[in-house]
């Protein structure tokens, strides 16, 4: 029998075949996380019902602004809670740093994550409209 040294093909097939079995799993760590975060945004939106979504809303308190992975940006503004879903992925091991352009928090507010531990800049998030849930 050969070595797979002497079969570089051989070879490449093998380290393809682990890139791909480790991407499923990173794929299916993804969807899991993203299922957690849809249950705990339902948790939090029960008996609540859907209004018309918002552009911008009044957000003064950024301790009330939750990431949730994978799915959304929940402001708790009381009564109502606003919920905006990214046009791309959010961790909750990143922080968001909002520049917003006025006193309000807008969808078009320059969003972007920066490293928990590191500090270092992570990506941009580009948020959606801000449903309101009484």
């Amino acid at each position: 029998m050969t070595s797979p040294a002497k079969h570089p093909f051989a070879t490449a097939i093998a380290s393809s075949l682990a890139v791909v079995a480790l991407s499923g799993c990173a794929t299916s760590t993804i969807g899991a996380s993203a299922e957690r975060g849809e249950a705990r945004l339902a948790e939090m939106l029960a008996g609540r019902t859907a209004g018309e979504p918002q552009s911008c809303i009044s957000a003064f308190a950024d301790n009330r602004l939750t990431v949730i992975d994978e799915t959304a940006v929940v402001y708790n503004a009381g009564d109502t809670i606003y919920v905006a879903r990214p046009d791309n992925s959010l961790d909750t091991q990143d922080v968001l740093v909002i520049e917003r352009t006025g006193g309000q928090l807008c969808k078009q507010d320059f969003v972007r994550t920066v490293d928990r531990t590191l500090g270092f800049t992570t990506g941009v998030v580009f948020l959606g409209d801000f449903v309101p849930y009484r």
